[in-house]
């Protein structure tokens, strides 16, 4: 492998790029600043934990990463994960918490590190839009269900959506209507922010206007819950404790919110970009956010990921280069080393209210509109991951919806679609029956279009389709023509079942040719002995060379 260079992105940098990236990224510090602290909160981490999360992730993908305005820190859509994943093992709150979160983002830097080093980046392609839909709806609603308690100011409780939501039911007597009015006005900043212009901080105009408020009319004596001291300075720098059979249930969570970051990155990419992301470009860019969450795990704090909305903005806002990135990072440890005291009366709805807001933006509800006007079967794929992320658990949702993505092509192969093929009529083309054009069939010949491979997985179901079709056509068949355009290639499964198929067609009076195989396919044949069995005349160019084959010397 090729040596990368420091800052790559960096390499050519002109001086006229140096205004753009600083605006822009003071434009990424005030939408980042209430984000991460939020996002902290939803990973059952301090506020500041949050800020450290991104000043790391920030500044090692600077140091190592490709792309020009990915923005890397903490993200909500891994956090509830790290919530769910660590709480199975360590009471939350506890000092060994902090230990396990800590110890999960050196399991996820590594694993994402490892993916980049050995050039795996397409994994990230196992998961169908769907599926990825779901998963991210399933994440919101958890997200939701995890804000009510802040929101209402009540007490939260529960360990499942369902039970989360019960516990709230019971405690909506003692809803705190300052606590509601405050995430309902910051909600409502941020709402008009993003219709404006998504470059306006209304997140963090709501977040200083309701540390404000509180402290002016002392509504922390009114049952407003505030996150309190928020300590500052410097992270303690070094290697979390855990016990093996806590680094063991670890392991799930680990490799779940891997494959989640892996799938992020790759869609923050292509969002920000003409296309796909190059292959090399992409598997370093997952090495630089896989050391950025070794570095926020020997920092104290937790794995990041790439972000899709702060990469927008970024790039919306005119920054060209990872300059931007290491402004923000710069100005942010500025807050965390000197002005962590001002927080101390931040309203725990304020920040409810602000993952709410990311929480409707992961439910993409036009994208789910879509599927279902594409496919019932793909939206009932979508809803089905949603619900069991949502109600059964993100980490077995995911589980689940690798296996339904696997599942779903799995089905598609197995039973492929397929065509008879009709001449069109005044020419000698071959074209499915059923386009709209006109057609004719030449008596006693049948031509037969797969649109797949030939495999384990359908080579039953071909071998007993074929005949059926033959049965089925009027008068009495003496040749097939197995149009091989469609056609990927043939396993030895595959092959097997097609000697067996040329053979039963043979002893019934039927000659099958195969037409326009690809060289591939014909290396298939060759190394599966069909070449023997089909013979010199038993592949030909076009559909219309074999037909003629047959209609001169009918078997």
């Amino acid at each position: 492998m090729k040596t990368w260079p420091a800052l790559p992105t960096l390499q050519g940098y002109q001086v006229a790029w140096l205004g753009p990236d600083v605006l822009a990224g003071l434009t990424l510090v005030a939408i980042a600043v209430p984000e991460q602290m939020a996002t902290a909160r939803l990973a059952g981490m301090p506020a500041v934990a949050g800020l450290y999360a991104f000043v790391a992730g920030s500044l090692v993908f600077a140091l190592i990463g490709r792309s020009r305005q990915m923005s890397v820190g903490a993200d909500s859509t891994i956090a509830p994960i790290i919530a769910s994943g660590v709480a199975a093992v360590v009471v939350v709150g506890s000092p060994q918490y902090t230990h396990a979160v800590s110890f999960l983002a050196l399991m996820v830097g590594v694993l994402v590190l490892v993916v980049g080093l050995l050039r795996l980046g397409w994994i990230s392609e196992l998961f169908s839009t769907p599926v990825i839909t779901g998963v991210l709806a399933g994440i919101a609603v958890e997200i939701v269900v995890r804000q009510l308690p802040a929101i209402l100011g009540v007490a939260g409780g529960g360990s499942s959506t369902i039970s989360r939501v019960r516990y709230v039911i019971d405690q909506l007597g003692h809803t705190n209507g300052w606590s509601v009015g405050i995430a309902v006005v910051v909600f409502g900043l941020i709402v008009v922010a993003e219709q404006l212009d998504h470059r306006i901080p209304g997140a963090l105009i709501g977040l200083v206007a309701s540390i404000i408020v509180v402290a002016a009319v002392g509504l922390i004596a009114h049952g407003v819950q505030v996150v309190g001291s928020v300590h500052g300075g410097l992270p303690s720098f070094a290697l979390p404790s855990i016990t093996l059979a806590g680094a063991r249930h670890l392991l799930v969570p680990a490799f779940t919110i891997a494959f989640i970051v892996i799938a992020q990155t790759a869609a923050t990419v292509r969002s920000s970009s003409a296309g796909a992301p190059a292959t090399q470009d992409f598997n370093v860019d997952l090495v630089a956010i896989g050391a950025g969450s070794v570095v926020a795990g020997v920092s104290g704090s937790f794995a990041v990921n790439s972000s899709p909305p702060r990469t927008a903005i970024v790039t919306a806002s005119g920054g060209r280069s990872q300059v931007t990135s290491i402004v923000a990072a710069a100005v942010v440890l500025g807050v965390v080393l000197l002005a962590t005291g001002l927080l101390k009366d931040l309203p725990k709805a304020t920040l409810g209210a602000i993952l709410v807001f990311v929480a409707t933006r992961l439910f993409r509800v036009s994208v789910l509109r879509h599927i279902l006007a594409f496919s019932r079967w793909e939206f009932g794929v979508a809803l089905f991951t949603g619900l069991m992320v949502a109600l059964v658990g993100i980490e077995q949702g995911v589980v689940v919806a690798m296996v339904l993505s696997l599942a779903d092509r799995t089905r598609r192969a197995a039973r492929p679609a397929d065509s008879v093929l009709g001449r069109e009529v005044g020419t000698d083309h071959w074209i499915p029956t059923d386009i709209g054009l006109v057609t004719e069939q030449v008596p006693g010949v049948v031509v037969y279009l797969i649109y797949g491979p030939i495999w384990y997985g359908n080579a039953d179901y071909l071998r007993l389709r074929i005949p059926t079709l033959i049965k089925e056509t009027a008068g009495a068949v003496h040749g097939l023509v197995l149009d091989a355009n469609g056609m990927s290639d043939i396993d030895y499964t595959g092959a097997q079942a097609l000697g067996a198929l040329v053979a039963e067609l043979k002893s019934a009076g039927v000659t099958t040719i195969i037409a326009r195989s690809s060289h591939l396919v014909h290396h298939d044949l060759k190394r599966g002995g069909l070449l023997a069995i089909f013979g010199s005349k038993g592949l030909c160019g076009s559909v219309e060379e074999a037909v003629e084959a047959l209609t001169q010397s009918p078997a």
